[in-house]
């Protein structure tokens, strides 16, 4: 492949007596690779020059003029929260794909929400590399991006492909040449930034829900190979404390965000039995209602309700456990199991 790219380059570029000048474009800046040796002297302009920086992307004045002439000017709220946040140089851009993308679905329904477009064209395979990596204790850096938040990092242009992922810089630069991190401001407070230092921050809706997703994914294979039998024996003896105990060891090792709310762990319950040789049911009606998770043992016919509850605070949360018992008794939701089954545990 090698061979092919090189002989590529230098008959369409060094040695095209037909050609004045060409331009080469992608995520990464062109350095030490040995597919350019059919070619030189090229200039290199990357995300943190300032020769092109207002023409990689659209300017806020760019948006309001698309929206203004499509009669979309109502949604630049919405467009500026899910699309903007890139910074080339020293200019403040927007994703010209999305923009044109969203513009575009609003011409054909105006109840439109923003999704993620840029998502779509891309693998998040870097992210999974990311968080994976176990000789890396990156959970906490990511739950800084995730709420919010900014890091100061070492950022180095001249990565080369065999190297991408052997370090942690590195992996940091990967994500912020490619988009997934930006530029962000220095905090007032903070002293001034090293050399080669950039503070990095998420863009921007779209691309954090891609990271919640990726996370997501990422946690519920990992799942699958921690050894959870301690849990199991826990919940089906009847052990609150020592379940209690090994759910937080699990979330331990995961990522947490601020926004996860029931749903999340509600299908993070799910997750731990699924695939573990029990039924496992989601939101299935049973009494008078529908409880969240429902795990069957049909061999040694014994079950288990699990009803999950989000505290806004950590006072609050004996009050909503109390609200949740008080629900599946109410609900009767151990109705009809009872039937079949020997044993019926609610938690």
């Amino acid at each position: 492949m090698l061979e092919v790219i090189r002989a590529l380059f230098d008959k369409a570029l060094k040695s095209n007596e037909f050609l004045k000048f060409a331009v080469v474009s992608g995520c990464l800046k062109i350095a030490k690779e040995s597919i350019f040796t059919g070619t030189n002297n090229f200039v290199s302009d990357t995300i943190t020059g300032y020769r092109f920086e207002e023409y990689i992307g659209f300017t806020e004045s760019d948006v309001h003029r698309i929206l203004d002439d499509t009669g979309f000017a109502d949604h630049a709220e919405e467009v500026k929260l899910w699309y903007d946040g890139y910074r080339f140089g020293s200019v403040d851009v927007y994703c010209p794909w999305d923009v044109l993308n969203h513009v575009a679905a609003l011409q054909k329904n105006p109840d439109k929400k923003p999704q993620n477009y840029w998502g779509l064209t891309s693998h998040n395979g870097v992210i999974y590399q990311f968080i994976s990596r176990e000789d890396l204790d990156m959970n906490s850096k990511f739950e800084i991006l995730m709420a919010g938040g900014t890091l100061r990092e070492v950022i180095t242009e001249d990565l080369t492909y065999d190297t991408l992922t052997s370090s942690e810089t590195n992996l940091w630069s990967l994500l912020y040449m490619t988009g997934y991190l930006t530029q962000g401001s220095k905090p007032a407070d903070e002293t001034e930034l090293g050399q080669n230092e950039i503070v990095l921050r998420i863009p921007n809706e779209e691309v954090k829900s891609i990271f919640k997703t990726a996370i997501v994914e990422w946690f519920n294979e990992s799942v699958k190979t921690t050894d959870r039998k301690a849990l199991f024996e826990a919940v089906w003896n009847g052990d609150a404390g020592k379940a209690a105990q090994e759910i937080s060891n699990i979330l331990f090792t995961t990522i947490s965000y601020h926004d996860y709310k029931e749903s999340y762990y509600h299908a993070f319950m799910a997750g731990l039995f699924a695939g573990a040789g029990y039924i496992v049911e989601s939101n299935y009606e049973h009494g008078t209602g529908r409880p969240d998770v429902v795990i069957k043992d049909k061999k040694k016919r014994r079950a288990v309700i699990i009803e999950t509850k989000h505290a806004a605070s950590e006072e609050k949360l004996a009050a909503e456990c109390e609200n949740a018992v008080r629900q599946i008794i109410d609900r009767r939701y151990a109705l009809g199991l009872e039937k079949g089954y020997k044993r019926v545990l609610s938690y």
